[in-house]
């Protein structure tokens, strides 16, 4: 224990407070009284600066010593037990009281941690909008619309704000395709991050995949479909972290929390943001593919709108403290976003968009974002063709107990949860497989210390 020593003054210090006042009070002890007060006093010096035991100062054995012999005179003098019992209790309620604020200020620090866009990232993607409209000769030639919209191509879509994330996800994807000549990625973003992504993917190619970066605010302003401000920016995929009973466990475990990833209110506008395309895979920027994906083209998925992977470890019965909707079937399993098929045809011919909309406008007292989590499991009831559960491996964001053997044979890796692997908090066993897709060679990356 590195700190082993460190503990035991404190423990003096806690013990020579406690009967300080005690001491204090007693007739003709007034020099032992001030020799207490001065020991207390070095040891909140020596322990003020000191967090192991490497910390403290070369004099700390005879200062430990000294309060070893005053405690053991304190305790010999004929005091009131009462007394240094009331002090005690006093000072552990202090105590408490410091350790539930250090708990509590440790876990915001930590979410706060987690949420915020990390200084290298932010220096990244400001380092390329500057480069955009340094650089206009580097800008590609525009894209042939036809190509864009052909049918015969693998169409993924993505929104994303992070640059590093979206490159990583694209670059694995277009690595284990058996023809990265016949990908095409619709990024989209917002006007925030579009020159940023835009010189990104100028810069950078993925073997022979085409990536089309589209501002989505620009596209929204002129749609019909999106008449609030706040519908028409990025809402990408959203996460929530969700509590609920399981009674299936030992009492002392009842409570049970996962990380849910549902579509984001921007996901509802995909027959709009690309109306002559039928079938698209929408892929999440904490996503990474180890294994060629074109078979979800060849599925059939019947009268299905949505091809996901569901997981029946959470009933939409559980989650009755987040769905107000009176109507829902209580045993459906909850599904994931990350990897998903969707048949855009079926979606425009059931309208989906429209009932989305309509929906969102119901509960004005809830906040856009939450109103994800219901709105995304409860829109698509019925519609979900269940993908084989090795299509993806989620969990990479929480979990610390998925075994090599699972991540390696799953054809997706999802890093679901707050622990995403470009942070410093993310979880180190599962960096590799990402960090494996990074882009190389790329100076700015370099510049703005990002590893």
């Amino acid at each position: 224990m590195k700190d082993a020593i460190v503990k035991r003054l404190k423990d003096q210090l806690f013990m020579a407070r406690a009967h300080y006042p005690s001491i204090a009070k007693l007739k003709h002890q007034e020099r032992f009284t001030r020799e207490l007060k001065q020991n207390i006093q070095e040891h909140e010096r020596m322990l003020s600066d000191t967090i192991a035991d490497a910390d403290l100062p070369p004099f700390f054995t005879k200062t430990l010593e000294k309060m070893e012999h005053i405690i053991e005179r304190a305790r010999s003098c004929e005091v009131g037990c009462s007394n240094v019992e009331r002090k005690l209790r006093q000072l552990l309620d202090i105590t408490e009281d410091e350790a539930y604020f250090h708990t509590r200020q440790s876990a915001f620090l930590y979410h706060l941690g987690v949420q915020t866009m990390p200084k290298t990232h932010h220096c990244l993607s400001m380092r390329l909008t500057v480069e955009y409209f340094k650089s206009a000769s580097l800008r590609r030639e525009l894209l042939n619309e036809q190509t864009l919209e052909d049918p015969a191509f693998f169409h993924y879509v993505m929104f994303s704000r992070n640059v590093l994330a979206a490159s990583t996800t694209i670059n694995s994807t277009a690595m284990n395709s058996k023809d990265s000549g016949s990908v095409i990625f619709h990024l989209f973003t917002d006007t925030q991050n579009f020159y940023a992504m835009k010189h990104w993917f100028d810069r950078n190619s993925y073997l022979e995949a085409i990536v089309h970066v589209i501002n989505i605010e620009n596209h929204n302003k002129l749609s019909k479909n999106v008449e609030s401000i706040e519908s028409q920016q990025l809402w990408p995929t959203e996460e929530f972290r969700v509590t609920f009973s399981n009674h299936s466990q030992p009492f002392q475990r009842q409570m049970k929390t996962e990380y849910i990833s549902v579509f984001g209110h921007s996901h509802f506008l995909l027959p709009d943001l690309l109306p002559n395309l039928n079938r698209v895979v929408v892929l999440d920027d904490d996503l990474v593919v180890q294994k060629d994906l074109s078979s979800l083209w060849n599925l059939n998925m019947g009268d299905k709108v949505i091809g996901a992977v569901q997981f029946c470890g959470v009933r939409l019965g559980q989650l009755r403290a987040y769905i107000v909707e009176p109507n829902f079937n209580t045993d459906s399993c909850v599904w994931f976003s990350g990897l998903n098929v969707i048949e855009l045809e079926k979606w425009r011919d059931l309208g989906i968009t429209s009932l989305h909309g309509q929906l969102l406008q119901k509960d004005i007292s809830v906040s856009h974002r939450l109103k994800a989590l219901p709105r995304g499991l409860l829109a698509f009831q019925d519609l979900i063709y269940p993908l084989k559960d090795s299509w993806v491996q989620s969990g990479l964001g929480y979990d610390y107990g998925i075994s090599r053997i699972d991540i390696e044979k799953a054809a997706t890796l999802h890093y679901n949860g707050v622990m995403k692997p470009w942070l410093d908090l993310g979880i180190h066993d599962y960096k590799s497989y990402w960090r494996k897709y990074m882009t190389n060679g790329e100076r700015f990356m370099a510049e703005c210390n990002i590893h």
